[in-house]
């Protein structure tokens, strides 16, 4: 079944006419528009053709437009000039709490400049009050900013009254008007703008190309510096494929504004009736009539907004709450108009365009029905067929251990949970950060605990519970012990998947339990909004040979057996962004027990011992210093990586929970100056069912690296050493 894509705010498809004005700069016509001679001048033609036809869509001279790689630098080239430009005559500027965060930054940024902003508030329409504005005014403001429309609601901002009380005070008056261009008339005249930006992906031009409107004779300070293109405001060689693009879609919107106006309100229209109609407990978020034709904002009581996402692998939506590589961060602008969380958290937008057609908002409404009816259990997961391939990952927002809580967090509710009682059999409690706990027998027998569970990292269900599973495992075997038996820990939710889905997991965990050399025997359930699973291990060791993860020297090597990236590759295979070949790799690692490792390893002299799990490398290894007071030395060359996961990371694809190990850990970590950003998120990258991180004796690393590699753990490298500098450094 085909795509329904209901995300037109976000961006937009190239127009067919846009492709066309756009081909003959691809080929034939590639001259530079600064050269003088007839190749030169061609294409010259074109970008000023272009200017004319952005100038003519705003109601403006065409000077008065400069071209540049979207809203976003239109937004700083407007801000920051106009601030910089008239410091001398006052230093205080205003905004709206609820603007895009290309112009929210821009304000942060100018307050470390000396500026001073006020961000007006909003009401519960997400609408600013004029009387707010006119209150804020003061003898030294120089500029508002102010956007015409908003992204997430729709809601419009009565900018031909402000721009007009700007203009009577003398302030300049700034516009974003990237989402209401090609949805709603932007003339600069009716809105008293001085300046205006304009993001060209949203009406059908390219992504990476935009405008910005300075009316004659404002001045501002410049933010690039070079040639004298685009009349000396921003210098560098006009990108000419892309101008004509936003051209020829300026073009087409002057052409048909009025009946695009009239089809993306028709379609908005009938999905929020069907919605409605469909759905009890809808609240909408935004202005009901002063709003953008074709945006719908809505809170669906007790649905969470990812989760209902997950349920709909064939329509593109947008949530109130944007999960950032795997962070959910609530919408500011659901805040500021003062919204309860659990409608913050169940937001979602719905933005129609051109080519939506009534049996796509048709269709959109009857799956988004059903999947809410299933949710509330209004309607059975057993209504899923056999044959539906069923994906895992598209039902859960965390990935595995990167899901955990934030390390600073957890360790501030440790610290204030005092225990119950103490006996001096209890030989490892949560003050070692463990996840384990170690209890006293007697003389030669104790009992090892151990509990692990989390959200999906892998489509298959089977392979699923078998990770989990062999993670579980992992905290036995760094412990030196033996696991004995399990128990499964289960969330399910019943009335979103069907139970062959269950079954499947407990199959693939019971498979690895038996590869462990264990039973699983019984275990307990809830029912939950996501899918969760793992076990409680249970195991044996002597008292005298337990390995925790303190206990190194100074000069103790550190020995790490499997390669890391499993979180940034997990959040990448979601994302359906991995070769075959490199998810092949990682389900292997993923799926491999630490037994033979931890087998091998109690033959030496060991003398600390973690799994790298959820903290990542860093964040155990900084648990291994911390008790002792120690440092650590990592050669950057030695610790081994998965495949693709440095490329991933210096696009972007990391999970939040490695970005917070990473924050946790900053303090703690001296990098050299050439590791980039990216290696310092691998080094951080929440792991499941990681390696065996081991402290050992420098004239015994050598032969058990050796015994490591002999036994098919090839991975296993020789990463450092520690010290006794208190900090670990990256070489």
């Amino acid at each position: 079944m085909s795509l329904i894509y209901l995300d037109y705010n976000a961006t937009t498809p190239l127009a067919d006419e846009v492709i066309e004005a756009m081909k003959p700069f691809m080929g034939e016509h590639f001259g530079n528009p600064s050269s003088s001679h007839f190749m030169g001048q061609r294409v010259r033609l074109a970008v000023e053709e272009a200017r004319l036809q952005v100038a003519s869509l705003l109601g403006c001279h065409a000077d008065e437009i400069i071209f540049t790689s979207g809203g976003t630098e239109s937004n700083n080239m407007a801000i920051k000039g106009a601030a910089l430009a008239n410091r001398s005559k006052g230093n205080h500027i205003i905004t709206s709490c609820i603007e895009h965060p290309s112009v929210l930054e821009v304000c942060h940024w100018l307050e470390t400049q000396g500026f001073r902003i006020t961000y007006l508030p909003v009401d519960e329409y997400g609408r600013v009050n004029v009387d707010a504005f006119k209150a804020a005014v003061d003898e030294k403001t120089i500029l508002v900013s102010i956007m015409h429309s908003n992204n997430e609601t729709g809601s419009l901002q009565p900018i031909n009254e402000i721009g007009r009380l700007a203009k009577q005070l003398g302030i300049l008056f700034h516009v974003d008007a990237a989402q209401s261009i090609g949805k709603v008339p932007v003339k600069v005249n009716d809105f008293w703008a001085d300046l205006l930006s304009v993001a060209g992906h949203k009406f059908y031009a390219p992504k990476g190309i935009g405008a910005l409107y300075i009316r004659r004779g404002v001045k501002l300070e410049k933010i690039l510096h070079g040639a004298s293109q685009e009349f000396g405001w921003r210098p560098g060689t006009e990108n000419v494929i892309y101008i004509a693009g936003i051209g020829r879609a300026s073009k087409l919107v002057e052409e048909r504004l009025e009946d695009d106006s009239v089809h993306l309100k028709w379609m908005r229209d009938r999905l929020e009736a069907g919605l409605f109609k469909g759905i009890e407990g809808i609240k909408l978020n935004g202005h009901p009539e002063l709003r953008l034709p074709n945006t719908l904002n809505i809170s669906i009581a007790g649905i969470e907004a990812n989760a209902l996402i997950s349920e709909l692998s064939d329509i593109a939506i947008s949530t109130g709450a944007a999960c950032h590589s795997q962070q959910q961060q609530t919408s500011h602008v659901l805040k500021a108009m003062n919204l309860a969380f659990e409608y913050i958290t169940s937001a979602l937008r719905f933005s129609v365009g051109r080519k939506t057609t009534e049996e796509e908002v048709d269709r959109a409404v009857e799956e988004i029905v059903l999947a809410v009816k299933r949710m509330r259990g209004e309607e059975s997961s057993l209504s899923f067929t056999e044959n539906v391939d069923i994906k895992l990952t598209q039902y859960t927002q965390g990935l595995g251990c990167a899901c955990k809580l934030r390390p600073a967090v957890l360790e501030e509710v440790i610290k204030k949970i005092p225990l119950a009682f103490s006996t001096p059999n209890l030989l490892v409690g949560y003050e070692t950060s463990d996840d384990a706990c170690v209890f006293k027998i007697d003389e030669s027998l104790a009992i090892v605990s151990t509990l692990d569970f989390f959200t999906p990292i892998v489509d298959n269900p089977y392979e699923f519970g078998a990770i989990a599973a062999a993670n579980s495992l992992s905290d036995i075997y760094a412990m030196g012990a033996k696991p004995l038996y399990a128990l499964n820990i289960v969330a399910f939710p019943s009335n979103r998947l069907p139970f062959r889905v269950l079954e499947n997991i407990l199959k693939g965990a019971a498979d690895k339990a038996a590869e462990a050399g264990i039973p699983i025997t019984g275990g307990h359930t809830i029912d939950d909004i996501e899918p969760k699973f793992g076990l409680a291990v249970t195991g044996i060791i002597h008292p005298n040979k337990i390995l925790r993860n303190y206990g190194a020297k100074p000069g103790d090597q550190i020995i790490l057996t499997k390669p890391l990236g499993t979180g940034i590759l997990s959040t990448a295979l979601k994302q359906g962004l991995l070769s075959i070949s490199t998810k092949e790799i990682l389900l292997k690692n993923l799926l491999a027990l630490n037994k033979k490792a931890a087998e091998i390893m109690i033959s030496f002299p060991v003398t600390a011992c973690t799994d790298v799990t959820g903290f990542g490398l860093l964040g155990h290894l900084l648990e291994m210093c911390k008790p002792n007071h120690l440092g650590a030395r990592l050669r950057r060359n030695t610790i081994p990586l998965l495949p693709e996961v440095e490329t991933l990371a210096m696009a972007g694809i990391i999970p939040g929970g490695s970005k917070e190990n990473l924050e946790f850990v900053k303090n703690d970590v001296v990098f050299i100056e050439n590791i980039s950003l990216a290696l310092q998120y691998i080094y951080s990258d929440a792991q499941t069912n990681g390696g065996l991180l081991m402290a050992i004796h420098r004239e015994k690393a050598q032969d058990l690296l050796d015994a490591l590699h002999e036994a098919g753990i090839l991975e296993a490298s020789l990463v450092g050493e520690f010290t006794d500098s208190g900090k670990i450094e990256i070489i």
